[in-house]
Formats: C-alpha cells, sequence, structure tokens
C-alpha cells in the first residue's frame, strides 16, 4: 500500500513539473506602412514611393515557459539599425516586462520597403520631413506588435520541421571562363563556368497552436533574397504572397511570420533561362511556391518538448574592411553626386559609400550582435546582425546540436554584406561592399556555435 503511495505522489509529481514546462504563446501583426512619397530601400539612387500594393507589417510571437518569456519580431523591412532595436527593446520591456536581451528583432530585407539605412540623400526638405517622422514612429509600433502578442498567450503546442525548396534560389555569384568572379552575370551568359557554392534549400518551419488545436502563428524561414517585386509600391514582396496563401489554407486567426534566412549570395535569378524574372508574378510564384513546401511539410512536423526557454547574446568586435586615406575625398565626390540612377559606376557607388562610413568611425571596430534563443534541445534560433553568405549559415547549422536550428539573418542590427573568407579574394559586389575585414562571419560563425553547444548542454 505504501509503495501504491508513493508511486501515485511520483506520477501526479510528474504531470505537475510536465503542466509547469508547458508552453504559451501569443501572435499578432501591426501595421508599418509608411506614408506615400517617402524614400524606398535597396539600390544606389533615390525612389521616392508611389502607392501601396500590399501593406508592411511588425510580427511578433511571443513564448512563454520554463524560464520566462521571449520575442521574436519581423519586420517589412530591407533591414533594420542597431539604434531602431535598442529603442524598440526598451519600449518593449516597459510596456510588457519582457526583457530587450530576450527579443529578436529582424527585417525580411524586402526592397520594396522603406529606407532606413544611411542614404537618405538627394532629397528635398520636406520628404526628408517626411522620412523623419516615420522613423520615430516606428519603435513604438514594434513595441505594440510584441504588447499585443504578449496580450494573447494560451497554452500552446509547438511543433517545428524542415521542407525543402531548391527551385526558387540561386548563388549569384559566379566564376567565369576569364577566371574572374562575377555578381549577376546575366542570363545564358556564356562566359559563366559555374556559381561559386550552393544555396540552402531549407525552409525552417514551426507552428503554434492552441491547445484546442487551432493554429495560432506559423514561423517560416528560408534563405532567398527579397528582391522579386520591384517598382515603386511598398509591398511585403514574395512573404506576402506565402503569407496569403496560409491563412487561406489554415485560417484568418494565423499569423505568419517570415525571416530571412543566410542570403547574402543569394537570389531568385536562374541564369539558365531566358524571360523576365521581376515584378508582381515573380513574387507571387515564389511566394505560393514557399507556401506549398509549408503545407506539403505540415504533417510531418514535430512536437518541441518542454524544456527551459534559453536565451544568450554576446556582442562581438569586428575589424574594419581596409582603405587608403587618398580613397577618402574620392568618395566624397561621388557621394556628392547620389540621387540619379547611374550618375558613376555602379562599384564606385558602392565603394564610395562603404569608405565613407568606415571613415566616421574613426577605427572604432564594429559590433555584432549574436543571439541565440532555445526552447528546451529541440528547437533553437540564431540572429545575425548582417547579409550573411549562405556558406557560413550551413556551418552553424552543422554545428548545431540542437535538433533543428533556424538563422535569421538581418536581426538586432544591420552591418551590411558578412563574406566568407574565400569571398574577398575572389571580389565583386559583396567583398566590395562589405564593412568589415576577411574573417568577421567567421568569428560570428565560432561564437554562434559556441553559445548554441553552451545551450544545448545547460538545458535540462
Amino acid at each position: 500500500m505504501k509503495n501504491q503511495f508513493f508511486i501515485a505522489i511520483a506520477f501526479f509529481g510528474c504531470l505537475a513539473c510536465a503542466s509547469a514546462a508547458d508552453y504559451r504563446a501569443g501572435a499578432a501583426e501591426v501595421v508599418i506602412t509608411p506614408p506615400r512619397g517617402i524614400p524606398m530601400a535597396g539600390y544606389y539612387y533615390v525612389r521616392l514611393n508611389e502607392g501601396t500594393h500590399d501593406d508592411l507589417h511588425a510580427k511578433a510571437i511571443v513564448i512563454e515557459g520554463d524560464g520566462g518569456k521571449v520575442a521574436l519580431v519581423a519586420l517589412d523591412l530591407v533591414g533594420i539599425p542597431r539604434h531602431f532595436v535598442e529603442e524598440a527593446r526598451l519600449q518593449i520591456e516597459k510596456e510588457t516586462g519582457i526583457s530587450g536581451s530576450r527579443v529578436m528583432i529582424s527585417a525580411t530585407h524586402s526592397h520594396t520597403g522603406r529606407a532606413l539605412g544611411g542614404r537618405l540623400k538627394g532629397v528635398d526638405a520636406s520628404t526628408e520631413k517626411l522620412a523623419q517622422g516615420y522613423y520615430r514612429t516606428l519603435p513604438g509600433k514594434i513595441a505594440e506588435s510584441v504588447r499585443l502578442a504578449n496580450s494573447r498567450l494560451a497554452t500552446a503546442k509547438i511543433s517545428e520541421g524542415v521542407g525543402h525548396e531548391s527551385g526558387v534560389s540561386f548563388i549569384r555569384r559566379y566564376f567565369m571562363t576569364d577566371g574572374t568572379v562575377v555578381w549577376n552575370p546575366g542570363k545564358l551568359n556564356p562566359k559563366i563556368v559555374r556559381p561559386t557554392g550552393q544555396i540552402d534549400p531549407d525552409i525552417g518551419i514551426v507552428s503554434l497552436q492552441s491547445s484546442a488545436g487551432k493554429p495560432l502563428a506559423t514561423y517560416v524561414n528560408f534563405a532567398n533574397h527579397q528582391d522579386t517585386m520591384g517598382g515603386t509600391q511598398f509591398s511585403a514582396d514574395y512573404a506576402y504572397t506565402l503569407a496569403k496563401d496560409l491563412t487561406d489554407a489554415k485560417g484568418s486567426g494565423m499569423v505568419t511570420l517570415f525571416t530571412i534566412g543566410c542570403a547574402g549570395n543569394i537570389n531568385h535569378i536562374d541564369v539558365s533561362r531566358s524571360g523576365p524574372q521581376k515584378g508582381p508574378e515573380e513574387s507571387a510564384r515564389i511566394g505560393t511556391i514557399l507556401a506549398g513546401d509549408v503545407l506539403k511539410t505540415w504533417p510531418h512536423l514535430r512536437e518541441v518538448s518542454p524544456g527551459p526557454i534559453q536565451e544568450r547574446s554576446q556582442i562581438v568586435p569586428l575589424p574594419l574592411a581596409p582603405y587608403a586615406p587618398e580613397d577618402v575625398p574620392k568618395a566624397r565626390d561621388v557621394v556628392a553626386a547620389y540621387g540619379k540612377p547611374n550618375s558613376r559606376p555602379f562599384y564606385d557607388q558602392v565603394y564610395a559609400f562603404k569608405v565613407l562610413e568606415l571613415e566616421e568611425r574613426k577605427h572604432k571596430p564594429l559590433e555584432a550582435e549574436v543571439q541565440v534563443i532555445a526552447l528546451g534541445r529541440d528547437l533553437a534560433w540564431v540572429g545575425l546582425p548582417g547579409e550573411i553568405f549562405v556558406e557560413l549559415g550551413k556551418t552553424i547549422k552543422l554545428a548545431s546540436p540542437f535538433r533543428q536550428t533556424i538563422i535569421a539573418e538581418l536581426a538586432n542590427g544591420s552591418l551590411g554584406y558578412i563574406p566568407d573568407r574565400k569571398a574577398y579574394p575572389q571580389g565583386a559586389y559583396e567583398p566590395i561592399s562589405a564593412r568589415m575585414a576577411a574573417g568577421g562571419g567567421e568569428k560570428l560563425v565560432d561564437t554562434a556555435s559556441t553559445m548554441l553547444i553552451d545551450l544545448f548542454s545547460t538545458a535540462k
């Protein structure tokens, strides 16, 4: 009888422990579409907005469990500079009690979003005022998305899986017959030998469902540039169609949060076939294919076991790319002509903006936040603050002991391109643009890998 008593106590005690470790989750989205006429993102000339194809959003997921709360936020923007992240985190902490250090804020890299970087030049005073007004409202809207998600917390089942898609993304750097490496060499170019690497076909999927089985949110991650829409209308690009199609399939109450994987050297252009690949049709095509991949993977998602929610972040100093003192006055001359397409040769513009930004730093290293959020031993997110070459991302995934590791680039800051070491002597656009010296990307890989291993070892 005594043994039965202790068995019963142990049984109900285990149930209580499991219940205490269960997850709760909430999701929300807030419109962040700027006013008409504001400068748009993604290129080395001014594009003033002329309307909206689909609204831009701040989308947030809050997860609570053993270890407290964390928040994941995705913005339909080309990038999110560090000072916006810091201000938004302060507001989030004030309004929700969630520590700012436990919030990952990333940009989807939509080139048809608002420009937030340092190239707001060549516009008149009224446009400048319009842009600055929008800047002031953005951190509050990011915080509002997290506040709403936090207010909707409910018991949730979290599941994860990996889909695969190899037909819509392509390495955009190619070895050529003359021995050089060329970025975006053109369709059907007979001088192409082969791409310099291989894509990452993985589609990271996380599903959050209520205790009754209702979809609350779906987190989708894929490594492909969001530059298919084009034009001068605001749009979330292919992430818009992805979300729309998943909503049609799963119900209007579900929030789809898309983040971009390590796609610094990947885009949608298939050089092996002719024909245009730009515009709403191409954007919708890619979004629809990805939505189909997610739905195809859905029955095979695996539940994330209850476990501690952990977060860790580290600021990594990265050495600056070298440049010569005589490059500075040349760069100022190039930038003075900024505002019109083809005002100077493209690579001259790219290098000029880089030189002036580095000159402003007065030899102070770049500071990159590497952040990891983990649920037990099954699922981890890594946030990296730049456009990361796919080789670096795949190395982190291979080093991670978690069942699934999702990497969100352009998270918690925007440091531009982060190539791997071998790309620097190859040259072309991304290394010319990169603000950090060779080896910076590998430092981020080492830091992220160490943090993943440490968090896995401490998970109960």
